[in-house]
């Protein structure tokens, strides 16, 4: 964690006073398990966190920057900019991924490059900031790294992948969609979803999420690759 610690400071200009909250943040589940006897936390209860507030940041920048948008563009806007394959890319963007504590099984089936653990790793860190150092220093990180790469970005357009798969689909004729749960797993505090998306009442795609929003989100897109 020194390496990380360093890389922080230089790049980002954060010391975390607490360096308890960032070897949790970036200890991922499998390593938790793996080294049961030491007693090792993981990162779930910072991801949690993390999501609250950076929902709560993202939301607040695009309630400024768009006074005149109503709130359903807004909530698509904001789906778009925190959606598990943008958060994940935003690890890659700090170089998060080469520091994260993954078990052997996870590490050798390409854990360290999978969007759902880079995603979750980078909301982690902003809850495990948000403990050390306040919502205002989760803040400014977010507007050193995050912001700009979003206003680079042609947001007034933006539409989410459900949206695109139906204007795509009803541009074919009169079609019905559908998204059913298929399965749920994991605890009641970090439940994972699964979703089949339905044409016609014909099953076409399937799309896991942690929330049925983003498995719906997931199976939208999975249907949009299948069809192009």
């Amino acid at each position: 964690m020194q390496a990380l610690n360093e890389k922080l400071k230089q790049e980002f200009g954060i010391d975390f006073k607490d360096k308890t909250l960032l070897e949790t943040a970036f200890t991922h589940t499998s390593y938790a398990n793996e080294h049961r006897l030491l007693n090792i936390s993981h990162n779930e209860r910072l991801e949690f966190l993390g999501d609250a507030v950076l929902q709560l940041l993202i939301s607040q920048y695009l309630f400024k920057k768009y006074p005149k948008k109503p709130e359903g563009d807004l909530s698509k806007m904001r789906s778009m900019i925190v959606r598990e394959e943008s958060l994940a890319g935003f690890s890659r963007y700090c170089g998060f991924d080469a520091y994260i504590k993954l078990g052997n099984g996870e590490e050798k089936s390409g854990g360290r490059h999978r969007d759902t653990i880079l995603g979750d790793l980078f909301e982690a860190f902003l809850g495990a900031l948000l403990m050390d150092q306040g919502v205002e220093a989760v803040n400014a990180f977010l507007n050193k790294v995050m912001i700009p790469q979003v206003e680079k970005g042609n947001f007034e357009r933006v539409k989410d992948y459900k949206t695109t798969l139906q204007e795509l689909l009803q541009g074919q004729g009169d079609v019905s969609i559908d998204y059913r749960v298929s399965n749920e797993s994991g605890p009641a505090h970090a439940k994972v979803f699964e979703v089949t998306v339905f044409v016609n009442d014909e099953a076409k795609s399937k799309g896991i999420g942690k929330s049925k929003k983003l498995a719906e989100q997931d199976a939208a897109k999975n249907a949009l690759d299948a069809l192009q």
